[in-house]
């Protein structure tokens, strides 16, 4: 409708499609028209007066308003203000998400996304913050798998790095086979938390962990076998979250299968005379870009988490050969992606414009960053167990004799911890309330739910089939219907 409008206006003025497009725009009230054209950037173009010539366009549309769907068209103050005819909108499009299955386009057939989402850290219960990104990340990978994706879901785990040279240390100087197998993951968090406050008073301990770390770089029998342990023992405390969640991965590749892939990386990457050396470190030089370097190897040699990304995107797009890949973490890491994308664009890869990183905000604790290192930390699992206590009790004083009420429970508090972090605006960062998180009043996740279940009883109750398609428009034309129809489909 906007192109055949946009058409019959660029004969009226003698002017080319584009030149009307880019001006066309929506008012910001409904009551001014569906559609308006400002005809101000007319005037030096056309020599004449803006209002005059909104007056010109008003006839000519007038001229086609059948034809072209229209209501009315008013000249205002050098505005053509557009209305279109509500029924004919309304038919057209509702007819249209009939076809298309209730609004559901296939765009992705034949197309694959990669979605890197939670990717927590090994040895590291999985907190509150993780929580954002597994639910952001699950909400995406549903939309385009219902459009049609193929998705393939990475959960790029965080299992390399000088923190595992800090755990080891820390392993064999305040902890023990038994007690780690006793405590499992809090072991290891205990741990690594007295790691960071005695290295404080002891800065030889970091001397230490990078020692250790770099033996992992090499292969090193025994610290790659404490840490395949410790990775172990992460992934039971992962997979008890996820299942609470709903949750399930393709690939649970992490950044330690990437390493081996660097040697190889940094030759490529001489081969095109990208690679500097800078202090003993290998880097790529963004300073043209307004961006620090891209280090791929430290001065020890080793990799980091620029170049083991670098090697993933590589790897991806070979095995999956997508189409887009998208990188579902905090906005914190923004200009680690922005480096990242930018490296392989250097690389001379096209498909850096397919890379795309999805920010959200911090969630903080009474307004301090959640930190491992600190301790200051809500655990993910205490939160759904919390959710879950809370809903039993309010299905025991509200409906007792409810048939499964744990599985009840468990939907409605889940649903409620999981509606909070998809209702809040993803770029801004939350201050955790438990509160906030369980309440099941107002706008939560069990009203929702609530809804859902009151309307699905009033289909059953009904007892007949439910025919979609619509036959009275007349009913639909109300400015809050006709908000929502334009909303779904606009002009």
């Amino acid at each position: 409708m906007k192109e055949e409008i946009c058409k019959v206006v660029a004969e009226i003025l003698g002017l080319s499609d584009s030149e009307i497009t880019i001006l066309i725009e929506t008012p910001p009230d409904s009551k001014m028209g569906d559609m308006a054209i400002p005809c101000f950037g007319f005037a030096k173009l056309l020599h004449k007066n803006p209002a005059l010539i909104a007056t010109e366009i008003k006839k000519g549309l007038d001229q086609k308003k059948n034809q072209l769907g229209l209501d009315e068209v008013l000249s205002v103050n050098g505005y053509c203000n557009i209305f279109v005819n509500r029924m004919l909108f309304t038919e057209k499009v509702l007819k249209q998400v009939v076809k298309e299955n209730l609004g559901v386009e296939k765009i992705g057939n034949n197309k694959t996304v990669c979605m890197d989402y939670s990717s927590p850290n090994i040895a590291k219960n999985f907190h509150v913050g993780h929580l954002r990104t597994t639910v952001i990340g699950n909400a995406l990978y549903k939309i385009h798998e219902k459009l049609g994706y193929k998705v393939v879901r990475i959960n790029h785990l965080g299992d390399w790095g000088t923190q595992f040279g800090k755990l080891i240390v820390a392993y064999k100087k305040w902890s023990s086979k038994e007690e780690v197998e006793k405590k499992g993951i809090q072991e290891l968090l205990n741990i690594y938390v007295k790691f960071n406050n005695e290295k404080e008073e002891h800065p030889e301990l970091m001397d230490e962990a990078r020692d250790w770390f770099v033996k992992m770089e090499h292969g090193d029998e025994e610290a790659l076998s404490i840490w395949e342990w410790f990775k172990d023992i992460s992934i039971v405390e992962f997979e008890r979250v996820y299942d609470m969640l709903g949750i399930s991965f393709d690939s649970y590749t992490g950044e330690s299968f990437y390493r081996e892939k660097v040697p190889a990386l940094v030759e490529l990457l001489k081969e095109k005379k990208l690679l500097i050396e800078s202090q003993g470190a290998n880097v790529i030089d963004l300073s043209d870009y307004n961006m620090p370097p891209c280090m791929i190897t430290k001065k020890d040699g080793s990799s980091i988490y620029h170049s083991r990304d670098i090697a993933a995107v590589l790897y991806r797009k070979e095995k999956y050969n997508f189409d887009k890949c998208l990188y579902v973490t905090g906005l914190e890491q923004s200009l680690h992606f922005k480096q990242v994308f930018k490296a392989i664009e250097l690389m001379g890869y096209d498909f850096y414009k397919e890379l795309v990183h999805v920010p959200y905000g911090l969630v903080s604790l009474d307004g301090e960053k959640l930190s491992t290192r600190t301790g200051n930390i809500i655990y993910a699992e205490d939160i759904l167990k919390e959710a879950i206590k809370r809903a039993e009790d309010l299905i025991e004083e509200k409906n007792p004799s409810l048939d499964n009420k744990e599985e009840v429970a468990k939907q409605v508090g889940i649903g409620a911890v999981i509606f909070h972090d998809l209702f809040n605006q993803r770029i801004k960062n939350i201050n955790f309330s438990w509160k906030e998180v369980l309440s099941f009043d107002g706008t939560t996740g069990p009203y929702v739910q609530y809804t859902y279940a009151r309307a699905k009883s009033i289909l059953r109750k009904y007892g007949k089939e439910i025919q979609y398609e619509v036959t009275d428009y007349q009913a639909l034309i109300d400015d809050i219907s006709f908000a929502l129809i334009k909303n779904y489909r606009w002009i």
